[in-house]
């Protein structure tokens, strides 16, 4: 596919929807991308999105990128995760040297994974970290040719390394994939395709021109409304986006079902009040929570500021709007596979794994109902007692 004709990713998501429909039961059953699908991946450019186009990357608007990223999830959550975390952590481009940056993104197929912080720690050495240690859930890992570790720092004299506000600071050191040893422990009842798998380091040494820190918005070198978001808002986007894309195609399929199924001695579900009730409101949750998502992420694009980050407010809007969207989206999901009866129990079925993947989703740090407390709490006039 010529990129040059297709500049909208949208479009571009759009495109590859046959392919990876065709390829979702070798995904679910290898915990694998395949090589092919994997390549027009790269050649669409869809891992590039949030990458700063100083770096070789599109720089999307968080609104296009949600549209996409949902586009790509009606097809496969999996490959609609991998996706968005590639973006997510091409992010941190934003808060690398220019050059540093461009050697890393310098190939089209570069792809950067990580897992969570966890309690590993970094030693500071002369010009750089010695590093060791194993982290989880590192979505990607399995195509990826960089890799990073969050890490406390410890100094020469033992102690902790603290950040301006005078806790641990935690270093995002960056890696070729190659010093990582991968370990096979994403076996998943849903989002099997993600290859989520753990990773560990043994005494790497990583120069410090290939680390930074991400926790604060402030140090980022790149500039910009996009980057003006937390990378954590935008992670939380990515999370929305899968929820909007499973739940809308199982809403799709169960349309399609009711419109043709008529049980035992009953007239079509179509036909059926209950049903059509339901339906409708699963398309009015859904639309709505899709559209007070866009709405939160375009008004609040337009007036960034190309050198401040967002405000905690204007943060806060982005995490109530993203969980709205992920809880919304899990109880559509919900509907849907319980009025399609047993059409939905089936291995194969348009229902079934997504509703697997959902709930696999549902279970992700973003999904957590903690979230409305923290943005209460801001809605309230109290500092929130977790990071937005």
């Amino acid at each position: 596919m010529d990129n040059q004709h297709h500049p909208d990713p949208v479009a571009r998501a759009r495109d590859l929807g046959a392919a990876i429909d065709a390829e979702s039961d070798a995904i679910e059953c290898t915990r694998r991308i395949p090589e092919t699908l994997l390549a027009r991946l790269h050649e669409s450019r869809l891992f590039r999105m949030l990458l700063p186009r100083s770096a070789g990357g599109g720089q999307t608007d968080p609104a296009t990128y949600l549209l996409a990223v949902e586009e790509i999830a009606r097809y496969d959550a999996s490959i609609a995760w991998n996706v968005f975390v590639a973006n997510s952590s091409a992010l941190i481009a934003a808060f690398l040297d220019l050059a540093v940056a461009r050697t890393i993104f310098a190939d089209l197929h570069t792809v950067l994974a990580w897992g969570p912080p966890d309690a590993s720690r970094a030693i500071a050495v002369t010009d750089g970290y010695r590093v060791s240690g194993t982290w989880d859930f590192a979505s990607g890992c399995r195509h990826a040719t960089w890799m990073g570790a969050h890490c406390h720092v410890l100094e020469a004299d033992g102690s902790l390394r603290l950040n301006r506000l005078g806790h641990p600071t935690v270093r995002t050191l960056l890696f070729p994939a190659e010093q990582a040893t991968l370990l096979d422990t994403w076996n998943t009842i849903g989002l099997r395709g993600t290859g989520s798998d753990s990773y560990s380091v043994a005494d790497v040494f990583v120069p410090e021109m290939f680390s930074t820190t991400r926790e604060d918005p402030t140090l980022r070198r790149e500039r910009g409304p996009l980057y003006a978001f937390t990378m954590q808002g935008l992670y939380a986007v990515g999370v929305a986006s899968v929820a909007l894309g499973t739940a809308r195609a199982m809403l799709e399929k169960f349309i399609g079902l009711a419109c043709r199924k008529a049980p035992r001695g009953l007239t079509r579900l179509a036909d059926n009040g209950v049903v059509q009730a339901g339906v409708a409101r699963a398309e009015a949750t859904l639309d709505a929570a899709r559209a007070y998502l866009l709405e939160t992420l375009t008004s609040i694009y337009a007036h960034a500021d190309d050198v401040d980050p967002i405000h905690v407010g204007d943060r806060a809007r982005v995490r109530l709007a993203c969980t709205n969207a992920i809880h919304g989206a899990i109880e559509v999901a919900d509907f849907t596979y319980k009025a399609a009866g047993v059409d939905a129990i089936f291995p194969g079925g348009p229902f079934e794994r997504r509703f697997r993947d959902i709930h696999t989703l549902s279970q992700q740090i973003q999904s957590r109902s903690a979230h409305f407390e923290a943005v209460g709490q801001v809605l309230l006039g109290m500092p929130p007692e977790m990071f937005l």
